[in-house]
């Protein structure tokens, strides 16, 4: 970190690297497909370097990063609202490769895509704190100094906003073939 700061490009490089899955992932997460992620990931990477120097040490690292990449999501998201939308087409589809290899991969894919869609229709007030939460991995006191809110008001947002995840999440079931091996709320086998 002090030797980023002191310009050292290697430094600065392995920095970036370091942070940059689990930025992009909160990106991700928050504005709902990739294409936003990627431009929300790019802003934040670009506000970490100029910033940098900024940077006095009184949060983690870690929680700064994630501050900047939860600002630029909420600023995309802000974008996207004010962009035209095409007749039909509210969000993008999410995109992944597909593994042929196996049938877990594709249950894998389908569960992700559940809870893609069951994150992208929280209200952002309580998807940003999930996704910080589950995502980033950041404890309470970390949230509530990146949203800058009371603590209570994190664990609230987050319990409520799990809630609703679950909810969606067990609603969707129904329209699913069900794998009679897998475990379910009602088939505890």
């Amino acid at each position: 970190m002090t030797a980023a700061q002191a310009g050292d490009r290697g430094a600065l490089d392995q920095l970036l690297r370091r942070h940059y899955d689990r930025m992009h992932a909160v990106c991700r997460r928050i504005t709902g497909n990739e294409a936003d992620a990627a431009d929300a990931a790019q802003e934040a990477m670009i506000a970490v370097v100029r910033g940098l120097a900024r940077f006095d040490g009184r949060s983690a690292f870690g929680t700064w990063v994630y501050r900047i990449a939860t600002n630029a999501s909420l600023d995309e998201l802000r974008r996207r609202r004010r962009r035209p939308q095409l007749a039909g087409r509210d969000r993008e589809e999410f995109q992944e490769p597909i593994d042929h290899d196996g049938e877990l991969r594709i249950d894998h894919m389908a569960d992700r895509f559940q809870l893609d869609a069951a994150l992208a229709d929280l209200p952002e007030d309580f998807r940003v704190p999930v996704v910080l939460r589950d995502v980033a991995d950041l404890d309470y006191a970390e949230i509530a100094e990146v949203l800058n809110v009371p603590i209570g008001t994190v664990k609230s947002r987050i319990a409520r906003g799990r809630a609703q995840v679950a909810d969606a999440i067990s609603r969707g079931n129904g329209n699913q073939v069900q794998d009679p091996d897998r475990p379910t709320p009602g088939n505890s086998t």
